[in-house]
């Protein structure tokens, strides 16, 4: 249970890794996509466009490495 209670456990990252994710499999929103196209071209390369959310997610955090963005 979380809130209140304050039984949740202390951890200062919220952040899932993206293979946990529920919704992993599901294909990338649009936003993503968008998001990694523009990426992608910055650093010269090409992905395939039927990333799941997750993939797409793994992608991002890469090229935001590369390209400083």
């Amino acid at each position: 249970m979380i809130g209140a209670t304050g039984d949740a456990q202390e951890d200062n990252t919220l952040e899932k890794d993206p293979s946990e994710w529920v919704s992993g499999d599901d294909p990338m929103t649009e936003a993503q996509k968008s998001y990694l196209d523009t990426l992608a071209k910055q650093a010269g390369e090409q992905l395939p466009g039927n990333l799941t959310k997750a993939e797409a997610s793994q992608h991002i955090d890469r090229l935001k490495g590369i390209t400083g963005n």
